[in-house]
């Protein structure tokens, strides 16, 4: 996929913010946070998830930057262990590289979660597709253009 792609989702969405290209790489939390010039909680992270062998298996989990799954809750809520993809899988599986993963024009249907921990938070910065660009929004906002289901897997 590429940035054009998702700038057509949003766009066919009414999503009515710019997407935020940075000269240097936003791949990781610490290094968009550090781009952003805001909190690394604030940074939301997509999280490609196999919850089994097969394509078909595969759940996107959108957190705030400081948390992590637990793997109690996430077992409790999947029924499985969280098996995280190498970042060929998250480019094959998506069609976004691992460190610009995001839940926006992914490259077929994959269930999409946000973690109550976004929640407490005003604005997120999800990535739009590459190592370098992301969007300011709210998790609210987030939740409606991507028709997120609500859950609690982090801690």
């Amino acid at each position: 996929m590429s940035i054009e792609t998702v700038r057509a989702f949003l766009r066919e969405r009414g999503f009515s913010g710019n997407i935020i290209e940075h000269e240097q790489s936003t791949a990781t939390v610490a290094k968009a946070a550090q781009a952003l010039n805001v909190p690394e909680a604030c940074i939301a992270k997509s999280l490609a998830v196999r919850l089994g062998k097969s394509e078909d298996e595969v759940v996107l989990i959108v957190t705030c930057g400081t948390a992590r799954l637990d793997n109690a809750k996430f077992k409790a809520r999947f029924g499985k262990k969280a098996n995280m993809p190498d970042a060929d899988d998250v480019l094959a599986l998506t069609g976004h590289p691992a460190g610009g993963l995001c839940p926006f024009a992914l490259a077929r249907p994959i269930p999409i979660y946000m973690d109550v921990s976004l929640k407490e938070l005003a604005v997120v910065y999800p990535a739009a597709g590459t190592l370098n660009s992301c969007i300011e929004t709210t998790p609210q906002e987030l939740q409606s253009l991507t028709q997120a289901q609500w859950v609690d897997v982090c801690k």
